[in-house]
């Protein structure tokens, strides 16, 4: 055992249930990203797809804790043949964010997307995944051909007059620098987007990035570690938890982890959670949030 490994972990207690995460893809994907930190892909069914009956009774009992906002993420929610009539009921009781790689946003889901948006007092947002500058850098890293169908999906979007929220992982050479910026925001303005948008995320090594770079080094840990309350406060696990078709997560990094799992409805997740896993020490070092 090493010296971190024998040293306590600090604990992050719930504070407020203000955001809700819904898996409602599972861990399908249309795409086998070769940084995903779950391995999401055509094949994955660790966490099978949620049906809209499940979600209704996860909204449900969110309204009931005083949720705030709503997330929809995956695997890949627009292979779910409900989504729209999920967003729906999202949309009926707080602001929505979708997190898609954007392939399956044909014109015609765009202008669904933005009638369920007018029809509703809260936000409808999308987040749209790219890793790279043109089709060259991000085909490698997800697949042959979508790069042109994200360019595709973004004019779409424009077209409807939604305004998604680009998200690049440093996967992405130079992503988080000045020059990395100003690129892909000048490939936004491109398509039609004038006040683009760009959300860039540190690599969680977990998944298939283990295989494509390196897994966690034993000193990645905060293990030994007295994190303060603002130090907790900044961690996503102290205001929102993860819903999916296996239960309840503390958040929407750790599902391949059997400890991370709290319950099989909201209420029992209420607990503290103890940052004991790797992926841990990046949320805090590097202020990672998976929040628009």
């Amino acid at each position: 055992m090493s010296a971190t490994a024998s040293l306590a972990c600090p604990e992050a207690p719930l504070e407020a249930l203000d955001t809700l995460w819904l898996q409602v893809a599972g861990t399908l994907c249309n795409l086998a990203c070769t940084h995903c930190f779950i391995s999401c892909s055509p094949a994955n069914h660790a966490h099978e797809m949620m049906d809209l009956a499940t979600v209704r009774g996860y909204l449900a009992e969110a309204a009931e804790q005083g949720v705030r906002e709503y997330y929809f993420t995956g695997g890949e929610p627009f292979l779910n043949r409900e989504i729209f009539e999920m967003t729906e009921a999202a949309l009926a009781q707080g602001p929505l964010t979708i997190l898609t790689n954007g392939l399956l946003l044909r014109p015609e889901g765009a202008a669904r997307l933005r009638a369920l948006a007018a029809a509703s007092p809260y936000s409808l947002d999308l987040r749209i995944s790219l890793d790279g500058y043109d089709a060259a850098g991000n085909d490698a890293v997800r697949g042959s051909g979508t790069f042109a169908r994200v360019m595709a999906a973004l004019r779409a979007l424009a077209a409807e007059g939604i305004n998604p929220v680009l998200t690049v992982t440093e996967a992405c050479d130079g992503a988080a620098s000045a020059p990395g910026r100003s690129r892909f925001l000048d490939l936004l303005r491109a398509q039609g987007l004038p006040r683009p948008r760009l959300k860039v995320m540190p690599l969680l090594r977990l998944g298939a990035e283990r295989a494509r770079t390196r897994g966690y080094a034993p000193w990645e840990s905060l293990a030994g570690r007295a994190l303060t309350p603002s130090d907790l406060s900044a961690l996503q696990c102290t205001s929102s938890r993860m819903a999916t078709s296996r239960g309840v997560y503390v958040c929407p990094i750790l599902l391949d982890e059997p400890g991370a799992r709290l319950g099989a409805r909201l209420g029992d997740a209420g607990r503290p959670f103890t940052l004991s896993y790797p992926a841990c020490h990046t949320c805090h070092e590097q202020g990672l949030s998976c929040r628009t």
